[in-house]
């Protein structure tokens, strides 16, 4: 495999998704009723129940989305692509940087790759599925797979051991790094709009796990909340109104990136601790690629010294 990967000279080609569904009172009635700790079956068409669920409370879940076979095959995908860029010592992908820690004996171990599907052929044919359309539907009625742009598919692995690069990562929403994107010299002159963050899940994680951490329905708060209502990645803390997204191996889960998040470390150490997600940018903005001559990103540079901060504590 060669690491000598730049972003399509095209964009993806933009693909129809069913229309957004417009949820009865009663389906909003319904959803409301269900707990928040519901596991949803994805189908051909996006539910007005689940639409109301994910409108009221800025995520959702879909249970066994990929097969076991498609996990496996996609965590193999990923330690080749860790091979061929640890053998080029890459540490750099078109402008945005790899975290890389160590796996516990003393090996380099990547903890978050970007433009992941550009290595991997096989990937990259999953994340185009057509069984994704009702998740693109939820985004836009014509999208695209954004490989080539932004972060491209980022493939995540929270890891606690010695040496470790990302263990955990604070309270923050991704409104403060799109305002940046949108209006690098004055990005406060417009809030952002609705974004979904579409993410594949890859172990079995309780909420004595540590793992994701969401405060529902905090995608609805003001523009001042959003900018302050916490330390960006420096908190850590435990929010009363927090609640632990449990997942299983091929879960698929959707949450609005402007709602507050964070990682929790996970209490154990080694290979129980780790956790692997795979995030895809389905979007329907200007075609913005990157490429090897790109910078980074102000919003990477300001999150790798705060990474090293907050590390071992």
């Amino acid at each position: 495999m060669t690491t000598d990967v730049l972003p399509p000279d095209a964009p993806a080609p933009m693909v129809d998704s069913p229309p957004r569904v417009l949820p009865t009172a009663s389906e909003i009635e319904e959803a409301m009723a269900l707990p928040l700790t519901t596991r949803f079956i994805l189908d051909e068409a996006i539910s007005g129940v689940q639409q109301a669920f994910l409108d009221a409370h800025g995520f959702i879940l879909f249970g066994g989305v990929a097969t076991p076979e498609e996990v496996a095959l996609i965590l193999r995908e990923v330690d080749q692509v860790q091979d061929a860029l640890i053998a080029e010592q890459k540490t750099i992908v078109n402008g945005i940087p790899l975290c890389i820690g160590e796996d516990g004996e003393g090996g380099p171990f990547i903890q978050r790759f970007a433009f992941t599907s550009l290595y991997s052929e096989k990937i990259s044919s999953f994340v185009h599925d057509s069984r994704f359309l009702p998740i693109r539907g939820l985004i836009g009625e014509r999208t695209r797979v954004g490989e080539g742009e932004r972060d491209g598919v980022v493939f995540n692995r929270n890891m606690t051991v010695e040496g470790s690069a990302y263990t955990r990562l604070g309270w923050h929403t991704d409104g403060l790094r799109d305002l940046f994107m949108l209006h690098p010299t004055w990005p406060w002159l417009r809030p952002p709009g609705p974004m979904l963050n579409v993410g594949i899940h890859f172990d079995h994680i309780k909420a004595e796990d540590g793992g994701l951490r969401l405060i529902p329905g905090s995608h609805t708060q003001g523009f001042l909340s959003m900018l302050f209502r916490k330390p960006y990645f420096l908190s850590h803390g435990i929010d009363r109104n927090e609640i632990a997204v449990e997942t299983e191996p091929g879960d698929l889960t959707v949450h609005d990136g402007r709602m507050w998040h964070r990682v929790e470390r996970s209490p154990w150490t080694g290979r129980r601790s780790l956790r692997r997600t795979m995030y895809v940018p389905y979007l329907l903005d200007a075609y913005q690629p990157k490429s090897e001559d790109s910078g980074t990103p102000f919003y990477h540079r300001l999150s790798a010294p705060l990474n090293r901060f907050t590390r071992a504590g």
